[in-house]
């Protein structure tokens, strides 16, 4: 099962995404999953490259 959790609050968004569906349709749920997480992350990197005075983002590694 995947689970997805998202905050939203005054000027605060946060998304949370773990597990694996690995066993239903060929993992191709998860691999959904991954690519739209995966796609917006990248765009928030790109957002913050280009306007670094507006835009910060520190992407950690567990």
């Amino acid at each position: 099962m995947i689970h997805i959790r998202a905050r939203l609050g005054d000027g605060h968004t946060s998304i949370e995404v773990n597990g694996h569906e690995g066993h239903v349709a060929d993992g191709r749920v998860c691999a959904a999953v991954s690519a739209v997480t995966q796609t917006a992350l990248l765009g928030l990197e790109e957002i913050a490259r280009q306007h670094p005075d507006l835009v910060s983002i520190e992407i950690e590694t567990e």
